[in-house]
């Protein structure tokens, strides 16, 4: 089965994960998947991650993180789409909820936080917003 958006798919099952509470989530592996992996692990949003092969099939199992039962990832949404994508400079980054929250970028130097892309001076494809 193909899918159209794997990103967005990656994105609904850590949500829907966590709303069930479930301690870890098993997903389709890619490079850029695990990238951002990379990125919540470094902010503190996942507690670890690993790649995994099954039947020559790499897969993402992720570990999800929670804080006195509650998931420490309250929202996690998608931004630029296949059908629509969004691009930003620098300069005009998105603030996630007052600084509490981070931007996943995809920018020339790779996938990063939009805070690190302000302080590179690097702009970039938002890919979610996670609060």
């Amino acid at each position: 089965m193909s899918l159209s958006d794997p990103i967005g798919d990656m994105l609904a099952r850590i949500k829907n994960s966590q709303m069930r509470n479930h301690k870890k989530v098993q997903l389709p592996s890619s490079k850029f998947k695990v990238k951002i992996a990379e990125v919540l692990k470094s902010e503190g949003y996942i507690i670890d991650y690993k790649v995994t092969e099954k039947d020559k099939k790499p897969n993402l199992e992720i570990n999800l993180k929670y804080n006195s039962g509650n998931p420490v990832i309250s929202t996690i949404e998608r931004v630029s789409k296949p059908g629509r994508r969004i691009f930003s400079s620098a300069e005009s980054l998105p603030k996630i909820n007052n600084g509490l929250g981070i931007a996943i970028v995809s920018t020339p130097k790779g996938v990063m936080t939009d805070i690190d892309a302000r302080k590179q001076k690097i702009g970039g494809e938002i890919i979610c917003k996670v609060f």
